[in-house]
């Protein structure tokens, strides 16, 4: 559902009109009758899960512990 209001009334009650707006409602707000701005809700993002397949390669040995020299200069740092 889109709610139109004017640009005074959009002023005067922004907050009112901000919980439209989180409830699922669209704002558009007029200005002598032309929509100069719309006022929605945030986008909603769905997880794209394994968009990387195939290009990422982990070692085998990627949890050995590291020779002794490396790790002491990891622990120093």
């Amino acid at each position: 559902m889109t709610t139109s209001v004017g640009v005074h009334e959009a002023k005067t009650h922004l907050s009112r009109l901000l919980e439209q707006v989180a409830a699922g409602e669209e704002v558009e707000i007029t200005n002598r009758g032309k929509v100069v701005a719309r006022l929605v809700g945030p986008a909603r993002r769905t997880p794209n899960f394994g968009f990387d397949r195939g290009n990422v390669w982990i070692a085998d040995d990627f949890d050995t512990p590291l020779r002794e020299d490396l790790q002491k200069a990891f622990e120093e740092w």
